[in-house]
């Protein structure tokens, strides 16, 4: 089964390195080796969309100091980490430093591909989120000002009557308002508009409080 999914190896012990490449690439992953933290610092860029599997302790840094150069870089990936030690307070550490697993060695196949499988999905699941939010932006921003008070207060549960009272319009202005909002928003049912505004930044709503 192909996926044509990029997965960034990094481990300083070359047997471990091209044992768990081989056979991620059997399972049908594209797979990229580095032996070295500063390797794949190198080979990265914001344009690729891959999950990280680093060994924590390399011989150039550790994998929480690699992990903080991706973020630096605005890498965001899901990252796992493997470590030869079960410190708990290392785990924990790395899962507060935003690390979407972390796995004792010796790492089975099953458990790895199990963990890198369920990287991809939240990946995808993030992926989804953020194309929303950017759609609802976009629908966001075709608002006026006024339409975007009005939906501020719709969203908080406000009747058409409390909204003509608040903002000194009439109510039949207000229902023009909404139905505007609605359509602009592609919002078929008020659900729909407050899950819609909850994705927007919210940073054109907050400006007018």
């Amino acid at each position: 089964m192909t996926r044509s999914k990029k997965i960034y190896l990094v481990d300083d012990d070359p047997a471990i390195l091209d044992a768990l490449g081989l056979f991620l690439e059997s399972e049908g992953y594209d797979v990229t080796q580095f032996t070295a933290g500063r390797y794949l610092l190198d080979a990265v860029n914001d344009e690729s969309r891959a999950v990280v599997v680093i060994d924590h302790y390399l011989d150039d840094m550790c994998g929480l100091e690699l992990q903080a150069e991706l973020n630096v870089l605005g890498i965001e990936w899901p990252v796992i980490f493997i470590s030869g030690s079960g410190d708990i307070a290392l785990s924990v550490k790395a899962m507060k430093a935003g690390a979407l697993d972390f796995l004792e060695k010796p790492v089975s196949n099953e458990e790895l591909l199990a963990r890198v499988e369920a990287a991809f999905t939240k990946m995808d699941e993030l992926n989804e989120v953020q194309r929303l939010r950017e759609l609802a932006q976009e629908r966001c921003e075709s608002l006026s000002d006024r339409e975007r008070e009005v939906m501020q207060h719709i969203v908080a549960g406000l009747p058409n009557s409390k909204v003509a009272e608040l903002l000194g319009l009439s109510i039949r202005t207000v229902e023009v308002h909404r139905s505007n909002i609605n359509r602009k928003m592609n919002a078929h049912t008020l659900v729909e508009l407050v899950r819609l505004a909850d994705l927007c930044s919210y940073s054109q709503l907050e400006s007018l409080e």
